[in-house]
């Protein structure tokens, strides 16, 4: 499936399930926020936005503990759900965000967390919470590629089913 068709799809289920989504990306930089942006009308669905890239930013804007960070690394899952959870908690309104921290290379892995390593979370308005970590090969924009259609997946995977009548 192209990313646009993926982007149309989560677009309609957010309306459909009436939630507005929330991004708080690292390692993609943007990209989900890009992706979404780059299709007309998702002002009707997406609220905004955090990149926060550094450690010291996921602390600041969206309340990372930082024993999570010691313990687990910025890299881990318990990140990713903080992450979510604190982008979803300062923004009246929106009821999904996704967040998405990784390690897209070409340095910065270790055996344990190698390059291409990327956790996920979302984070639901009713409490419902899913975080998930994949592992991909091939070059810092290829990770960085999937890891957006990923997280984008995965809002379709979390969004509350709906009865179509």
């Amino acid at each position: 499936m192209e990313l646009e068709e993926l982007v149309q799809r989560v677009g309609q289920a957010l309306v459909l399930s009436r939630c507005f989504l929330i991004t708080a990306e690292s390692c993609t930089g943007g990209g989900v926020g890009q992706a979404l942006t780059a299709v007309a009308g998702s002002s009707r669905w997406y609220d905004r936005g955090f990149i926060t890239y550094s450690d010291r930013a996921k602390v600041e804007v969206l309340g990372v503990s930082p024993t999570t960070l010691a313990l687990s690394g910025a890299v881990s899952e318990p990140i990713a759900l903080e992450m979510a959870r604190g982008a979803l908690a300062g923004c009246e309104g929106s009821r999904l965000a996704l967040a998405v921290t990784g390690i897209a290379g070409p340095d910065g892995g270790t055996q344990a967390k190698p390059v291409g390593t990327v956790c996920f979370a979302w984070v639901r308005y009713d409490g419902c919470e899913r975080v998930v970590s994949r592992h991909f090969c091939g070059d810092r924009a290829f990770v960085r590629q999937q890891a957006v259609v990923v997280a984008l997946r995965g809002v379709l995977e979390i969004l509350p089913a709906r009865d179509d009548g």
